[in-house]
């Protein structure tokens, strides 16, 4: 398969292969334009064969055993006839560029299943990466017959809101006995997960699960009036509560179905989509240009220094820039 057979990728992925898949998702990925030009034919032709997948995106707590639980859901949807495809979004190492695997390792089950696949991302340190790759990643593995998309987010920063914006539900895997049950849980995390699950709600811990179920339930009414998502328990390590879990899931998406609102929802995410690589695109049209990038250099200093305030340097950021694009459109 050469680097210009589109069709390859195309026929390959549509056919299940998964080394192709795994080659597709590397090509959307890719910084290099070539492979960015590919990588839109590709998508551009497998688009009719996407949509049909359980879009879940899941974030937890340090500690929370995520991927124990993601290993354990998975394993059980397969054995149910699934076929799931892991998206992990990994940190990028700062010192190789390459993403982390670990989570990969420790998904021992999955890793091995044929219905399943698996696939650690860097974000290449932005949170446009998460956004440009992940979204792609997922038509691909739609397209290749996977109808389970899971997304794991590296649960720092604002990956999660971001993720949210990318899939059909969210979900926030937490544990019970680490003190205040609502320490370090971000509000925004809150606001847009669509299911709480206490995971490790095994053995002695088991009460105190059930304590913190309460405890989000409150902190959930009161943050978010009438529309209060579920908080479930559940244990990967003893894979209970997984099918009560996964039934509110499909319940979810069954009313987001008849009510007209999945479809809605995914034009909407679509719609950010396209404005997300524009700015994506913009941003880095500016940083490559070598007269636009000095200018932005020296105002960056000016803004911080205070000697120029953060409007006046946009718009003079936004000037040039469009004095460049027109002297390029003159020239072509």
């Amino acid at each position: 398969m050469t680097l210009r057979d589109a069709q390859a990728y195309v026929d390959g992925v549509r056919g299940g292969d998964r080394a192709i898949l795994a080659r597709a998702i590397t090509l959307v990925e890719s910084e290099q334009r070539a492979h960015a030009e590919l990588a839109h034919e590709v998508l551009e032709a497998l688009l009719p064969q996407t949509g049909g997948a359980y879009r879940v995106g899941i974030s937890g707590v340090p500690g929370a055993g995520k991927s124990t639980f993601i290993d354990a859901l998975g394993t059980m949807l397969t054995d149910q006839g699934h076929r799931v495809a892991v998206l992990a979004v990994d940190p990028t190492s700062s010192i190789s560029g390459g993403s982390i695997l670990g989570d990969k390792t420790r998904m021992s089950a999955l890793s091995h299943d044929p219905n399943a696949f698996i696939r650690p991302s860097p974000t290449s340190g932005t949170l446009g990466g998460v956004a440009r790759k992940t979204r792609e990643s997922i038509l691909l593995c739609e397209a290749a017959g996977f109808d389970v998309v899971l997304v794991e987010t590296v649960g720092v920063g604002q990956s999660e809101t971001i993720v949210a914006g990318m899939v059909d539900y969210f979900l926030v895997l937490l544990i019970a006995g680490a003190g205040d049950e609502l320490q370090g849980i971000k509000r925004g995390i809150l606001e847009v997960a669509d299911m709480l699950a206490i995971n490790k709600a095994d053995g002695d811990n088991r009460r105190r699960a059930i304590r913190a179920q309460a405890s989000y339930q409150s902190a959930l009414r009161l943050m978010r009036g009438g529309s209060v998502p579920p908080v479930v328990t559940c244990s990967a390590l003893e894979k209970t509560g997984l099918g009560e879990l996964w039934a509110l899931v499909v319940e979810s998406q069954r009313d987001l179905e008849a009510s007209g609102e999945l479809v809605r929802k995914r034009q909407r995410q679509q719609v950010q989509w396209m404005w997300d690589m524009v700015e994506d695109g913009l941003r880095r049209a500016l940083h490559a240009d070598p007269e636009l990038s000095t200018l932005i250099t020296e105002l960056e200093d000016a803004v911080g220094a205070g000697r120029a305030t953060p409007s006046a340097a946009a718009l003079r950021i936004l000037r040039r820039f469009a004095e460049r694009a027109g002297d390029a459109l003159t020239r072509g």
